[in-house]
């Protein structure tokens, strides 16, 4: 028979490797609904830059802009498919949409200013979201990847994660030169001279 030691220290490990696996199992339930809200936020955000993209489209068609019908086809098109890709195809489809997001805002196209700040607001958002998102990925994968969280199956029947790579480089700011320097801004043709230039003349004394 085993003696009291062995006896407890079998309990102590049992109670050990059962706090460990509540306490793992417990904390992978939380970084797996971290991924899922940080998706659902990344999604959103997304769907909002190609509503923004529509927007812009749809307001340089109505004003000063010099896009052509084949453009508004073309990235209605592209707007169209980044709504209903999925899979590995949806990471292809967001590249295209941040392709002509920059090409809207580079100044080629005449949007107004608000148009192009919409855009440029709205990939910022979607640079934060996919860094929140493939951060709350990364710490789910490293925990499910240990040893003892891979034979015990703590993440159950879930799916791995994965990480969304898309090009999300924002839009550079469009230079605008002034037209109408300021006054002040102009060369003077006079110069002040220098102190070292000022020499006081010498008074001459009394004869």
């Amino acid at each position: 028979m085993l003696s009291a030691g062995w006896l407890v220290l079998i309990v102590l490990l049992a109670v050990l490797l059962t706090s460990w696996n509540t306490f793992t199992a417990t904390r992978l339930d939380r970084l797996h609904a971290r991924v899922d809200a940080a998706q659902a936020a990344l999604d959103a955000q997304l769907v909002r830059r190609v509503a923004a993209m529509r927007h812009a489209v749809e307001a340089g068609c109505t004003a000063r802009s010099d896009l052509s019908g084949a453009d508004k086809v073309r990235y209605e098109a592209i707007a169209q498919f980044a709504l209903t890709a999925t899979g590995s195809e949806r990471q292809s489809a967001e590249n295209e949409v941040g392709r002509v997001v920059s090409d809207l805002c580079a100044g080629q196209h005449g949007l107004t200013t608000a148009a192009a700040a919409e855009l440029r607001e709205s990939a910022a958002r979607v640079l934060i979201a996919r860094r929140f998102y493939n951060d709350a990925v990364r710490d789910t994968r490293a925990l499910r990847t240990q040893r003892m969280a891979r034979l015990l199956h703590l993440a159950g029947q879930r799916a791995m994660p994965q990480f969304f790579d898309i090009d999300d480089t924002l839009p550079a700011e469009e230079s605008v030169s002034p037209a109408n320097p300021e006054p002040w801004t102009e060369s003077v043709s006079m110069q002040e001279p220098m102190p070292s230039e000022q020499t006081a003349s010498p008074k001459k004394g009394g004869q």
